[in-house]
């Protein structure tokens, strides 16, 4: 399993990353998914053999949000 952070631009409310989440959680490869509106991050653990970070930016920017990777520490 893999994790990233995932920084998240278009959220308007906790109900927009309450969609987020399941959007992310729904995507086969993904263990679990935590999106926080107040920060405007996912952090999301995933099988890097099934997905990969583009696939998970695409599921977030298919409603209209822009996601971008965060750059480790």
């Amino acid at each position: 399993m893999k994790s990233v952070v995932l920084e998240i631009q278009g959220m308007h409310c906790g109900g927009c990353a309450q969609s987020v989440k399941r959007l992310l959680e729904r995507e086969p490869g993904v263990q679990a998914a935590e999106v926080a509106y107040e920060t405007g991050e996912a952090r999301v653990t995933f099988d890097p053999a099934r997905l990969d970070e583009r696939r998970l930016i695409a599921v977030i920017e298919g409603p209209g949000y822009q996601a971008a990777l965060r750059p480790p520490i």
